[in-house]
């Protein structure tokens, strides 16, 4: 059988990479759909490199993002996530990806699915997973987006263009309130292991958040040290799970929560080999993402992490910088550098999110078709 071409663009949005499309080019049939994105991808590989595909083997390198003009007041662009498991057949819809949200504004201007005259354009997004509402704003010239800028963001190679992006509202995306159990800290039973402090919070992504030296580290590990240790990831997807739990989500949704840990700021080494200064970071942070510890941070976490520093009493701001500006930004620092977050928190009990707001970049990589064989689409009564 031959391989079916679809229109498709691959971008990086921030620390991520992905297939965007067009919801017009996509079967209505979630089954047709999920087969499409997986084969287009290279999933499931269980040598865990996704040759055969997009994909670059890792979480925030197998996604997919599907963009539509909204019919919603007041909003411009609807978008659909997609996580695209590496070894398994799953498509998961039950989570954003913050980086790439980055991206959609500028697919949306450079698809001509918004009119967008040259200067500062503000769009406004809504994220389908999880009927959010995000403001992008980014320049345009020549009715394209932007691309060349002086913007740097850690872990990303060269600099860019900035795209700003506000989270609105972002308090219980996913269950519905900003602290799931109405506390800043709770006292988690994890199966096979001792009872653990931890902060459950719901910022834009639902998060479970230890303290490094809780699980027996320092906090600034890389990834590579922390996957070489194969009882540390199994505990902590049990921490994810009993979070899971404590938060009201199914523990079989890998996706969400993430889990992350938290240590004070200290001098640590990053994946560039460059070494990051303690005092340019508020709070030391790494999470995993779908199993596997991420190379940045995926950033629905950072928003959360940065959220949870705002809040008196969570594991958090236990960790944090002492005395650090309340007003400014949270300087997390992660395997690849520091990532920056603006939390508006209102000053009410239970507290309330107004805003996360956090400066990305984002390009087009590749326009044309993307190549899926038409085998791996066809139900098995076709290929008797």
């Amino acid at each position: 059988m031959s391989q079916i071409a679809l229109p498709a663009v691959f971008m990086r949005g921030g620390t991520s990479k992905g297939l965007f499309f067009h919801q017009r080019d996509l079967p209505a049939e979630r089954a047709e759909r999920d087969a499409l994105f997986l084969a287009a991808l290279g999933s499931p590989d269980p040598h865990g490199r996704q040759l055969d595909g997009m994909g670059g083997g890792i979480s925030s390198l197998s996604k997919v993002v599907v963009v539509s003009p909204s019919a919603r007041p007041g909003v411009d662009i609807d978008y659909l996530f997609a996580q695209v498991a590496v070894d398994r057949a799953l498509v998961d819809y039950r989570s954003n990806c913050g980086n790439l949200t980055a991206a959609v504004g500028p697919f949306a201007v450079d698809e001509r699915l918004v009119q967008a005259a040259d200067g500062e354009v503000a769009l406004t997004l809504h994220n389908c997973n999880l009927d959010q509402t995000i403001e992008a704003r980014f320049a345009v010239a020549d009715r394209r987006a932007v691309v060349e800028g002086r913007t740097v963001l850690d872990g990303v190679s060269g600099r860019g263009a900035p795209i700003h992006l506000s989270f609105m509202d972002p308090g219980g995306a996913v269950t519905g309130r900003l602290l799931p159990t109405g506390q800043a800290r709770d006292v988690l039973d994890v199966p096979g292991s001792s009872t653990i402090e931890a902060t459950l919070i719901d910022a834009s992504t639902a998060l479970v958040i230890v303290r490094a030296d809780a699980i027996g580290l320092s906090g600034i590990e890389l990834p590579d040290a922390i996957e070489a240790y194969p009882a540390l990831t199994e505990r902590l997807e049990a921490i994810r799970r009993a979070g899971a739990v404590a938060m009201g989500i199914d523990p079989e949704t890998e996706s969400v929560p993430k889990v992350g840990f938290v240590a004070p700021p200290a001098d640590a080494a990053t994946l560039s080999g460059e070494r990051l200064a303690a005092d340019a970071v508020d709070l030391t942070a790494r999470a995993i993402s779908m199993g596997r510890p991420h190379r940045a941070l995926p950033l629905t976490a950072a928003l959360a992490l940065a959220a949870a520093a705002r809040i008196p009493g969570s594991v958090a701001a236990q960790v944090a910088r002492p005395g650090a500006d309340s007003h400014g930004p949270v300087r997390l620092g992660h395997p690849s550098g520091v990532a920056e977050i603006s939390a508006e928190l209102a000053a009410t009990e239970p507290p309330c999110l107004a805003r996360l707001t956090v400066t990305r970049t984002a390009r087009r990589l590749m326009e044309g078709r993307v190549l899926v064989p038409a085998l791996r689409l066809a139900s098995p009564s076709e290929t008797d």
